[in-house]
Parts: C-alpha cells; sequence; structure tokens
C-alpha cells in the first residue's frame, strides 16, 4: 500500500512480537504498579522508540 512491501510487514511484525515481550517483561518485574502502567503506556503509544527506551533504562532497574 505504501510501497514496503513484504519487508515493511515483517519488520512490523517483528515489532509487534517485541512490544509483547516487553509488555510481558514488564509485567514480570518486580516494579510498582504506577511504573508499570508507565512503561507500558511509553511501549504502547511509542513502539520503537518506548521499547528502545525500556532495554536501555527500564529493564532491570527502577527507572522512570
Amino acid at each position: 500500500m505504501f510501497g514496503l512491501g513484504r519487508g515493511g510487514s515483517i519488520l512490523g511484525l517483528i515489532i509487534l512480537i517485541l512490544d509483547i515481550w516487553a509488555i510481558v517483561d514488564i509485567l514480570k518485574s518486580g516494579m510498582d504498579t504506577v511504573k508499570k502502567i508507565l512503561w507500558i503506556l511509553v511501549v504502547v503509544v511509542f513502539p520503537v522508540v518506548g521499547l528502545i527506551l525500556y532495554v536501555l533504562l527500564g529493564r532491570g532497574k527502577s527507572a522512570l
């Protein structure tokens, strides 16, 4: 539709899978509920940037 072809679909699927992984990881983490909700919102609203931020700043830490 936008000239991305099959590569765009595969990239979108990969991003979706990684975002789902991040959300599950957030839910399983020991963070308090407010931080979990904020991280999930960041990942959902900004799928690529949110995922990168979560991996760099939030995973295994009490960031945000």
